[in-house]
């Protein structure tokens, strides 16, 4: 049976003057319209499509491709909204419904918003819903501390920057161990500092431990090699000013500029460091 709101590989079964049908098994037929066909194509091909919903709620398969699928977080623009909820562009020619009762706050023409889709159990259509908190995995995390986990950046608070961790698990990344300013939306890498005891999951951006800080060390000494020996930059330089040279925190560059210092491979001056002679 093919999965609603997801890419199948299914079997195309006959031909009609506005598309084919595909076999998506269980005696059930999916129409894809014409304008998503091949230039060439036989009964038995197989075609890679998304399946959804039209506006008359049939099952259509295309070949477009939307900015997400059921079981994703994703950030999406409001372009309309009626009395009974929102509507999300989400690639397709049907938007993405968005009911009132899945909104935190009521959703705003051309505002963009995090939603999670999902199948709606009683009407079996494709939904949408803000209450992000409901939907992240409450499952304990197969995280190791240092493990590198990809982001989703979704909500600034005092603590800090919300993240959904791997399209599954909620985290933080602390603002006093967060180098650079993320915006809201934004996708990146970052680390596992530690799964808490009541499966809460604080972040890193930079890799913990020595290994990273010695990777920057190799940077520094070779950016010495190639700059007549001398970095205009020290442990009291702007915390900017560092990440712009070498991605990461004021916090690793300053312990790996230790390091080198301890191994007398450097110098540190006023305004800068400087590679020893030996």
């Amino acid at each position: 049976m093919a999965e609603l709101g997801k890419y199948n590989t299914l079997t195309i079964a006959r031909e009609v003057d506005f598309g084919v049908y595909l076999d998506a098994s269980e005696g059930i037929e999916i129409l894809m319209p014409s304008r998503y066909l091949p230039s060439e194509y036989q009964i038995g091909d197989t075609v890679n499509v998304f399946v959804y919903r039209d506006s008359e709620d049939r099952l259509i398969a295309t070949t477009e491709t939307p900015f997400a699928q059921v079981g994703d977080f994703v950030f999406l623009e409001v372009v309309g909204v009626s009395a009974f909820g929102a509507f999300l562009d989400w690639g397709l020619l049907k938007d993405l419904f968005v009911p009132h009762k899945e909104q935190k706050a009521k959703m705003q023409l051309g505002g963009k918003y995090l939603v999670y889709i999902y199948i709606d159990e009683e009407t079996d259509r494709i939904t949408a819903s803000a209450k992000i908190d409901r939907y992240v995995s409450k499952e304990t995390p197969p995280f190791n501390p240092g493990d590198k986990v990809d982001l989703l950046i979704y909500q600034f608070s005092d603590l800090g920057y919300k993240a959904i961790i791997n399209n599954r698990y909620g985290g933080m990344l602390y603002e006093d161990e967060t180098f650079r300013h993320l915006p809201i939306g934004c996708k990146t890498t970052g680390y596992i500092k530690q799964v808490r005891e009541d499966n809460k999951i604080d972040l890193l951006l930079d890799e913990p431990g020595y290994g990273k800080v010695g990777g920057v060390s190799e940077e520094i000494l070779n950016y010495l090699e190639t700059n007549d020996g001398y970095l205009a930059l020290n442990d009291k330089s702007p915390s900017e000013d560092i990440y712009e040279a070498f991605g990461v925190s004021k916090k690793t560059f300053k312990k790996a500029i230790g390091d080198l210092y301890k191994r007398r491979l450097i110098t540190i001056e006023q305004a800068g460091i400087r590679k020893t002679k030996n």
